[in-house]
């Protein structure tokens, strides 16, 4: 059949304009809810973290998110469910700076958490504090609670979230550098061992800010330090920890949003930029100010490098502290 250069010409320019009006996958994506695997149990740090941007990030993609807490081994456990997600834009993993310390303690890990997964971005950055049960530990300084547990071997104990987390590194490295023996208690999550720490259970906890905050306002913790370089304003009066005699002890921790590798581009593209405008909300600033923490500006590659640089930095602690899975 004959078809006149008018028609094919015009046939061309509809066909090119309907191709150029057919969304991309991020402009019609979310079409339904997401998942955030959380790898602690509800309470914790990591969960005080992602459910408030969970619930900003609803807001601005119309779409629920739902949190999945999945914890053990560290905060293991969930991250290898995660990176085995299906990578279409509908389950991301929430981890913390547990996941660079990992791989130092857990040569055996299904997963790696610079390879199967792809970098969003980092959410929060509240600084460790070192918190005692007022009721228990008499210690109302950092240097009492060292001279303490020197005089009283190995009769302090500590909480951690688990084995390899940042409490438990936290712990370590304290004992490493003031000399003082405590004896370590590994929970399945910071929420339980906060738990325990407030039923008088157990005696110190090295805590991120974010999920101690309100037990310090209230009373029923003591915070003696802050291992940061300066001090919090949430916690104004509390020293540092160079300040309270223990200098180099400086522990950040970190919390961090995931997409599994193989989830389309422009998916994490649109989460990574849905993601910095959650952090400009002010619900956001709000809660990120009451936990301690300030609002990051690390994402993309530039997050991929900085875990990249947090695995060989705590790769080092381990060995140094040469640090042992209770």
């Amino acid at each position: 059949m004959f078809i006149s250069r008018r028609i094919l010409l015009l046939l061309t320019a509809a066909g090119l304009a309907t191709t150029a009006t057919v969304p991309t996958v991020a402009q019609t994506w979310p079409t339904k809810s997401i998942t955030f695997i959380v790898p602690f149990p509800a309470g914790g740090g990591t969960d005080t973290f992602a459910r408030p941007i969970a619930v900003q990030l609803e807001q601005q993609l119309g779409q629920r998110i739902i949190i999945d807490n999945r914890g053990g081994a560290g905060g293991t456990v969930g991250a290898s469910a995660a990176s085995k997600a299906a990578p279409d834009g509908y389950t991301f993993f929430v981890g913390a700076a547990h996941h660079a310390i990992a791989p130092a303690l857990y040569p055996k890990l299904d997963y790696n958490i610079e390879k199967d997964f792809i970098p969003v971005g980092v959410i929060a950055q509240p600084p460790q504090v070192i918190v005692v049960n007022p009721k228990k530990v008499e210690a109302k300084t950092l240097a009492e609670l060292i001279a303490f547990a020197k005089a009283n071997p190995d009769k302090l104990n500590y909480a951690s979230a688990g084995n390899g987390t940042t409490h438990h590194l936290a712990g370590e490295l304290f004992k490493l550098l003031a000399k003082a023996p405590l004896t370590h208690v590994p929970y399945r999550g910071a929420g339980p061992a906060m738990q325990d720490l407030v039923a008088g259970q157990v005696d110190v906890m090295f805590d991120g800010l974010g999920s101690s905050a309100a037990q310090i306002s209230g009373g029923t913790l003591r915070a003696l330090a802050v291992a940061a370089p300066t001090r919090s304003e949430v916690i104004a009066t509390v020293p540092t920890a160079k300040e309270a005699g223990l200098d180099g002890y400086d522990v950040a921790t970190w919390y961090a949003i995931w997409a599994t590798k193989g989830t389309p581009p422009d998916i994490v593209a649109r989460m990574r930029s849905e993601v910095a405008k959650a952090l400009k909300a002010q619900l956001i600033v709000d809660v990120w100010q009451k936990n301690g923490s300030p609002i990051p500006d690390i994402a993309g590659d530039e997050f991929g490098k900085f875990v990249t640089a947090e695995v060989a930095r705590w790769g080092a602690v381990v060995k140094d502290a040469n640090v042992k899975l209770d």
